[in-house]
């Protein structure tokens, strides 16, 4: 890997191998800078390539234009010690976009971690707090637009799949009663299981639907007191 360039591994998630990438800047030294998850709360640290490989290969992430090494070193260095780490709004992969080409976004959550439901939505307003106490108001709108703007781009993602489940365990019920009609329960037992399927996927995709709300409900709640 290059000095200056944004780099990765895959990190386990929930037990999983190979689903979470971890991002971070490499200084071209044998250390990286890197939102650490190894402190309470995260912090952005310089460690050891080894300490944040942690055995796993390294990746490059690659883009047609970005700042030449020494800025996105110096715009990685310039956030040491912070610790304002949020899933959504402000992780590892938001933190190295930003400094390898000067914008906050992070293209996992475009696509959507799946585990969505396990975060407190309680918990996520904080750091955003956190994040504009001292700013002023202009500056404090456009954090809070960013990060609604983020939650309806994992709302976009889960929405139209909750509708498909949906739709679809309505489906296979009526594929079920249809085959029952003909006396063909082979064909209604796999149509009901088919159902349980979807039914299952539609209650889990709502559950994160509701999340979602309840993280956009708090932030425009607490927006007056910021």
């Amino acid at each position: 890997m290059a000095r200056g360039e944004q780099i990765y591994v895959y990190r386990e998630f929930l037990n999983l191998r190979g689903v979470y990438e971890h991002h971070g800047i490499d200084c071209g030294d044998g250390t990286i800078i890197h939102y650490s998850k190894r402190t309470n709360p995260p912090e952005v640290q310089r460690t050891s390539i080894e300490f944040f490989t942690q055995g796993n290969s390294l990746h490059l992430r690659q883009y047609p234009s970005s700042f030449i090494a020494d800025v996105a070193i110096h715009r990685a260095q310039s956030r040491l010690g912070e610790r304002q780490y949020n899933l959504l709004f402000n992780n590892c992969e938001h933190f190295a976009t930003w400094c390898k080409v000067g914008i906050s976004e992070s293209q996992q959550i475009r696509e959507f971690i799946p585990a969505i439901h396990l975060i407190k939505p309680e918990d996520l307003y904080e750091p955003v707090r956190q994040a504009i106490q001292g700013t002023d108001r202009d500056n404090a709108t456009r954090l809070f637009n960013q990060a609604l703007a983020d939650i309806k781009i994992v709302w976009d993602d889960i929405q139209p799949r909750y509708k498909t489940a949906t739709e679809e365990a309505n489906t296979w019920q009526k594929v079920a009663v249809e085959a029952l009609k003909k006396n063909r329960e082979d064909l209604a037992r796999a149509a009901l299981t088919r159902k349980q399927k979807y039914q299952k996927e539609a209650k889990s995709l709502h559950k994160q639907l509701q999340d979602l709300s309840a993280m956009t409900e708090n932030l425009l709640r607490n927006r007056q007191n910021i």
